[in-house]
């Protein structure tokens, strides 16, 4: 699959601090209006459109073989569920993701993650199983405050292939606004997506409006990947 949007010709990460391999991927987006969206970004964060839209996405997977580089799995922390609620931003000449929330179950790497690269973990009960075709899903957040859960079902399909699947998935990296008012870019690096759409079964989520959005409207845009293998470098300030 070619996965060229955007910065393709940044994306190898030459010193990784941090390997990691994410598995059984769920993509779940929903059109919002870019006005909506924009209104929960700081300033100089300017939400990205596909055809006329913000996207929101609602991405649960598995976290395996999580460490440093040539010390990995890290033991108690190197394996767990992930589910966060993300759109797609620019801020300056970078082009990543923008998290809203990610929920683990792994309390050690909630704070961590806060703390390093200062996005909003949260802690609670998380799972994320494959079985054949289907794919299971389920989040109770316990912390932070307020509380927040997730029920989803899909069934893996065909292989998928186009420019909004490439607009959703080919990110090389994540921005964030730190304590000290300073925004971050954090570079990752992997193999282009194996996708697949994917047949949602069940979805019970409030983790996308306990973000501060809205509640989604119609029928989402669901994909599947077997997953990737990943390299992350260390956060570094955006100038």
């Amino acid at each position: 699959m070619s996965n060229d949007y955007p910065n393709k010709a940044e994306n190898e990460v030459k010193t990784a601090v941090m390997v990691q391999h994410w598995t059984d991927l769920v993509f779940l987006h929903w059109r919002y209006p870019a006005e909506i969206v924009q209104a929960l970004l700081p300033e100089g964060v300017e939400v990205e459109q596909f055809d006329g839209s913000a996207w929101v996405g609602l991405i649960p997977f598995h976290m395996n073989d999580l460490g440093f580089p040539g010390l990995h799995p890290l033991p108690y922390v190197g394996s767990f569920p992930e589910v966060n609620v993300r759109t797609y931003v620019r801020y300056g000449d970078y082009s990543g993701v923008w998290f809203f929330s990610l929920d683990i179950n792994k309390a050690l790497p909630t704070l961590i993650a806060r703390t390093v690269y200062e996005i909003p973990y949260c802690y609670g009960s998380v799972s994320h199983k494959k079985v054949g075709n289907f794919v299971t899903t389920t989040v109770a957040r316990t912390w932070p405050r307020p509380s927040a859960e997730s029920s989803i079902v899909v069934e893996t399909d065909k292989p998928i292939d186009g420019d909004l699947e490439r607009f959703l998935t080919a990110r090389w990296g994540l921005i964030a606004k730190s304590k000290r008012n300073k925004f971050l870019w954090g570079q990752v690096h992997h193999p282009p997506w194996q996708l697949h759409n994917a047949n949602l079964l069940h979805l019970d989520d409030t983790l996308v409006t306990t973000a501060g959005l809205p509640r989604p409207e119609g029928t989402p845009h669901v994909m599947y990947s077997e997953g990737v293998p990943v390299r992350i470098a260390w956060p570094k300030t955006i100038r």
